[in-house]
């Protein structure tokens, strides 16, 4: 197994819902979804955001989709309208959530490094 950076295996879009932050993730591969699901737990993403997000971490599986969607509580300050974070509306996550390393196959990290 090798690591990589999750940017290699998916692309990912964020916002707000209130005060919590929304990313989603969505593999590049359909090949690739599989492990995304299994290194991108919910205790896992909990703990990359665990200076920035005070509240539980949801996770919401599109398979079919090859995507996975978080919603990190207690992220944004109080919102949009009355947060004083410099990203209140959670554009910069799906950034954050790309930096995560994750383990995968060798002959995964040997194409995404081709």
């Amino acid at each position: 197994m090798k690591t990589v950076q999750l940017i290699k295996l998916a692309h990912a879009r964020s916002g707000d819902k209130g005060d919590a932050g929304n990313v989603g993730v969505i593999a590049r591969k359909k090949e690739w979804y599989p492990i995304i699901a299994q290194a991108l737990t919910v205790d896992r993403v909990k703990e990359h955001f665990k200076d920035i997000s005070d509240g539980p971490v949801e996770r919401f599986e599109l398979p079919n989709l090859w995507a996975l969607n978080f919603l990190l509580h207690n992220t944004l300050g109080g919102g949009g309208t009355v947060s004083l974070k410099f990203d209140a509306q959670g554009k910069t996550l799906s950034s954050a959530m790309l930096r995560m390393e994750i383990e995968v196959p060798d002959e995964v990290e040997e194409e995404v490094r081709a």
